[in-house]
């Protein structure tokens, strides 16, 4: 019977690769005494800095005429002459329709004649009071037909006036609604007058925020319409009430609109300015959230970052607030919070 071989292929190729590994392992124990040293990272620094932060309360409201009206008739009547356009700006006391008048204009011309008469009959009469030809009666009598005729004269003419319709104040008219010859009846809408400049925004906010509000408190409005666009304004007045339902109050500011470009009823999102602060904010970046803590890299002298804990308040757009755990114009790491640990050298890029 053959002896049986020990050393088979595979037996050699597990030899040589144990002995291998071995050399690696030794000759690096011995050839690198130190550690070898740490790479940088290339991050992006900015300070912690005190910035203006405004504590603002946002709500939707509703655009609203300062003065608007529907220009109606009080008789019922036809249309005469129409002295607007649609869209019209008009000043207070402006004619904007004459309605059917004939008859109006010739009992206040009847009038007029008969008041001239009788004042001439009155002074008549007089004269001859100082002859002895005339008594105290009749002169007193004459005074009376005077004065009625004077009190019908003036009827008239406010039943003629009730056929022109001015404009009531200043501002700019709707759309037309009826033409030359049309019958009208009171509560017909002949048009709209609207005052634009101001406009008012009323809109509402919860009563948690009552104590700091007043009059005269900035606000700000942006429309759809002009979403780059901010319009300025400020409080005129609060409600008298808290809705019971809602728990919220109401506000109406007026909102500067010099080229008339907000329109009443539109949306509006209005931010309400409460107070202005000054306070310490870092990028919203570089805060790091762990479980109920928040965190932020430091860049200490030596260039190299460390972990701190801070404490964080209101936020911002980009921003947050830290009231704790940071000083104005300490380093901290704002981009790249993910390729750093602590206690990592870093190349630091300002921003």
């Amino acid at each position: 019977m053959a002896k049986r071989s020990y050393f088979t292929p595979l037996t050699v190729v597990v030899v040589i690769l144990a002995g291998v590994t071995a050399w690696l392992y030794f000759d690096d124990g011995d050839s690198s005494g130190a550690q070898r040293p740490q790479a940088q990272v290339t991050i992006v620094g900015a300070p912690a800095r005190v910035m203006e932060f405004r504590d603002t309360i946002e709500g939707l409201g509703t655009a609203q005429a300062r003065e608007s009206v529907n220009v109606m008739a009080r008789v019922t009547q036809n249309v005469r002459e129409i002295h607007f356009t649609d869209g019209q700006d008009v000043a207070e006391g402006d004619l904007l329709v004459v309605l059917s008048d004939r008859e109006e204009r010739a009992r206040v011309q009847e009038l007029e004649f008969r008041l001239a008469e009788n004042r001439r009959q009155l002074n008549r009469l007089r004269e001859l009071a100082q002859e002895n030809a005339a008594s105290r009666s009749m002169i007193d009598e004459q005074e009376v037909r005077v004065e009625q005729t004077a009190a019908e004269l003036e009827v008239a003419r406010s039943r003629l006036e009730e056929l022109r319709i001015h404009a009531p104040f200043s501002g700019r008219l709707g759309l037309r609604q009826v033409s030359p010859g049309s019958l009208v009846r009171p509560g017909d809408v002949i048009t709209t007058l609207d005052a634009l400049d101001p406009i008012y925004v009323d809109f509402s906010v919860p009563e948690f925020y009552l104590p700091s509000l007043q009059q005269g408190q900035r606000v700000a409005a942006i429309s759809a319409a002009y979403p780059d666009r901010e319009f300025a304004g400020r409080i005129t007045s609060l409600a008298s009430r808290v809705d019971p339902i809602t728990r919220s109050i109401q506000i109406r500011a007026a909102i500067a609109n010099d080229n008339n470009e907000l329109r009443p009823g539109m949306l509006l999102r209005v931010q309400l300015e409460r107070r202005v602060d000054h306070t310490l904010m870092v990028p919203e970046a570089a805060v790091i959230p762990i479980r109920n803590e928040h965190f932020v890299y430091r860049i200490n002298e030596d260039s190299r970052v460390e972990m701190v804990t801070v404490s964080v308040g209101r936020r911002q757009p980009g921003w947050v607030e830290i009231t704790g755990g940071l000083e104005e114009g300490e380093q901290i790491v704002v981009e790249g919070v993910i390729r750093v640990r602590d206690g990592l050298p870093v190349n630091v890029v300002e921003r």
